[in-house]
């Protein structure tokens, strides 16, 4: 018979004697369970003592997280948080260093769990910590002032003090360490992590960082071949990036590695900064690792972000500076000889007659004032700015891309201005300009890090792409928004390809011709349209019901199976995960932690907590979920509201989820509707339908291949004259 569910075997340690193996009841208070075990050891005083964990982390057990202890977990008899935090508190003071070095160590490695970091904070002890970080080597050895700034970072990261209570001192202290040409390397990674926490945790701590820290210093870290040291360094970077105050962005000057990091979105410092992350981290010779490439992401994403000011900001039609980029886009692509105003005796009349006829061939909506296209945002100006750097950069490419066009029938001219303000549009919604960061994204795209003006090079790739896929398709302007449409999906079919260079992005594109398109989609939609008379039809509504219960039982398979989810939190400590799973038959939800990610299946034994399913009343997803309402901004971006869901179950619990990917969210939201008796409806659903009834159709019908089927069933024959036929087997 197994063990009541409120008891749990483990086994319990403590240095110089042998273990003791021990039924704790759950439902006993766990003062008189170490009670227990300290007279087991004869041990006195047993106040003083408290469990943790001997694996991992080595966290504490407290009231509140005991429900977490598993069958067959092994413990230690530890001193108590309050205790122990009261005697590092003493001997970090102590004047023998040694002592003080041990301390540290484990102040290190004890600051990492909530309860004991409670403890030594309410003795005031990042007070402590920061008094002997601004006193410099002065107090502390290299290797101890590592252990110091661990620990104060791991105080820190648990949120129970404001990072605003950092003095002056302190920041340039820890500013000091970055901008060191030579500092020991522990030091450098935990002075940069600090500094990238007190800028994404405080504005007003950004403002007195910046004022510490020049754009050089930080590159310089770039270039180092640590890629630990790199990668915290741009995660410095792009805390930055996010917290730039807007008026700081344009700026210009003289030498961008004299910068402060309130420039850092400056086109100097962007420039520089570009260079050595391609040539140091994206081309280097090590491969990049997780972080690393989700770093590159972020970064990617930030700086494309930089453009949403423009994409945002109408033009004012009135604003004649604005209007003179219009004029210059004109006199480029059709020469000053051609301007009216050179012409003697032209009149007002003539010259406006002139102005509107060119600015057709442009490819305006608005003939008569260009002006009022850029006023829908987006794109807004960033279409023009586009326009004009092709204009200029780009010159021959311009003026033959107008030409060729203008030259045309009236009806086959793909419109240039038209054009290039839609994709503009498009090319913003591809990249995501203006969207936050996704925490578990890390699909950076090394092209964007190759040119100082990547949108605008990318920009000119596409207008060239757009104008190659229209004459391919010998479209009039009735098929503007077919043309539109082939082009995004060329460019989406690209970009996945990663390409090292814009150049191979544009050998991509090349490959990918109208009539590649149409072959890949008559591939991929194979007999989408096919076998639409009514007997298909009606054949296909009596299989439909058993596919849907096929893949119904698939869900809930699955689900039996289960499936582990990380938990989102701090980046630089360990990912922990969690995993749930359904009951065989259905009537139960089991779920717990995990130390790590498991390659296999979890038993249900391991699996300590569990909801009835009948005591479900809902599943709600992406912004009604109750952790995503608590989120920070940088979390709660779009692609990470699309992975969360919630069980709100009886009494007023909830189960919160944030799914590894959109196929595990799918399967996970069919199959508890399918458990709650409501319809599937994600996409993975409509897809396996789709997939599935095909198949089966496809099987039913083999036998009449070549065969035409009639719109309706053959005519009843007449009744034969007699029903005298009897065989007469001998």
């Amino acid at each position: 018979m197994p063990p009541p569910s409120d008891i749990v075997k483990v086994a319990i340690e403590w240095p110089g004697a042998n273990a003791q193996l021990l039924e704790i009841d759950q439902k006993r208070p766990l003062a008189s369970i170490i009670k227990e075990v300290c007279d087991g050891w004869s041990l006195p005083n047993p106040e003083y003592y408290t469990l943790r964990y001997a694996d991992g982390p080595q966290l504490y057990i407290t009231e509140q997280t005991r429900s977490d202890i598993k069958n067959g977990t092994i413990l230690q008899l530890a001193i108590s948080p309050s205790r122990a935090a009261r005697q590092l508190m003493e001997r970090t003071q102590s004047s023998n260093m040694e002592t003080r070095l041990d301390a540290m160590k484990e102040l290190a490695k004890l600051s990492a769990d909530v309860t004991f970091a409670t403890e030594f904070i309410n003795m005031d002890g990042i007070v402590v910590l920061t008094r002997l970080v601004e006193s410099g080597t002065k107090l502390l050895s290299h290797e101890m002032l590592a252990f110091t700034l661990t620990a104060f970072l791991e105080l820190m990261d648990h949120g129970i003090v404001s990072w605003d209570m950092v003095s002056i001192t302190f920041i340039k202290q820890i500013a000091g360490y970055v901008s060191q040409p030579m500092v020991d390397v522990s030091i450098l990674q935990r002075s940069l992590a600090i500094l990238e926490s007190m800028v994404l945790n405080s504005q007003s701590l950004y403002q007195k960082i910046a004022e510490e820290i020049t754009v050089g210093q930080l590159i310089s870290h770039l270039q180092v071949s640590n890629q630990e040291i790199q990668t915290y360094a741009i995660a410095l970077i792009n805390a930055l990036f996010l917290k730039a105050p807007e008026d700081k962005r344009q700026d210009k000057h003289l030498n961008p590695l004299d910068l402060p990091v309130t420039d850092m979105a400056n086109a100097f410092a962007q420039k520089h900064l570009r260079s050595i992350i391609l040539n140091h981290v994206i081309r280097g010779n090590r491969p990049i690792k997780t972080e690393m490439a989700h770093q590159l992401y972020v970064l990617q994403v930030l700086t494309f972000n930089l453009l949403e000011e423009r994409m945002m900001t109408k033009m004012d039609p009135n604003d004649q500076a604005q209007r003179d980029i219009i004029f210059e886009l004109r006199r480029i692509a059709f020469d000053a000889e051609s301007d009216p105003s050179n012409v003697p005796g032209s009149g007002t009349e003539k010259r406006k007659a002139m102005y509107t006829k060119d600015y057709k061939m442009l490819g305006f909506t608005n003939h008569i004032n260009p002006a009022m296209d850029f006023t829908q945002t987006p794109p807004g100006m960033l279409a023009l700015d586009n326009m004009l750097y092709l204009a200029k950069v780009h010159q021959d490419t311009y003026i033959r891309i107008v030409l060729e066009n203008s030259s045309r029938e009236d009806k086959h001219e793909c419109p240039f201005g038209r054009s290039a303000i839609e994709l503009t549009k498009m090319l913003c919604e591809i990249l995501q300009v203006g969207e936050l960061p996704n925490e578990g994204r890390n699909d950076y795209h090394p092209m964007f890090f190759t040119h100082d003006r990547a949108f605008e090079e990318l920009f000119g790739i596409c207008i060239q792409l757009l104008n190659k896929t229209w004459k391919e398709m010998r479209a009039t302007a009735e098929d503007f928004n077919k043309v539109m449409q082939v082009v995004r999906e060329q460019i989406t079919r690209a970009l996945p390809s990663k390409p090292n260079s814009l150049d191979q992005f544009k050998s991509k594109l090349r490959s990918l011709s109208y009539s590649e398109i149409l072959r890949l989609r008559q591939s991929e939609r194979m007999s989408q349209d096919d076998f639409q008379s009514p007997p298909i039809v009606e054949l296909r509504e009596k299989i439909q019901p058993e596919i849907l219960e096929l893949i119904k039982q698939q869900r809930l398979n699955r689900l039996c199976e289960g499936s582990s989810f990380r938990k989102i939190g701090n980046r630089r400590r360990q990912e922990r995960f969690w995993y749930c799973r359904l009951a065989l038959n259905h009537k139960v939800l089991h779920y717990g932690d995990l130390d790590d990610n498991p390659q296999g299946e979890v038993t249900f034994e391991s699996l300590q907590e569990k909801i009835p399913v009948a005591d479900i009343k809902a599943i709600v997803t992406g912004k009604d979920c109750p952790h995503m309402k608590e989120k920070s901004a940088l979390k709660q971006n779009k692609e990470v509201l699309e992975l969360a869901f919630s069980i709100l179950y009886d009494p007023d619990e909830t189960l919160n989820f944030i799914a590894p990917n959109k196929y595990e969210y799918c399967i996970w939201i069919d199959g508890l509707s399918a458990l709650l008796g409501k319809d599937m409806s994600s996409e993975l659903t409509k897809s396996d339908l789709d997939t599935l009834l095909s198949m089966e159709m496809k099987l039913r019908l083999l036998d009449l291949e070549n065969i035409q089927i009639p719109e309706a069933p053959p005519p009843v024959p007449k009744e034969p004259s007699s029903y005298d036929f009897v065989y007469h087997y001998g």
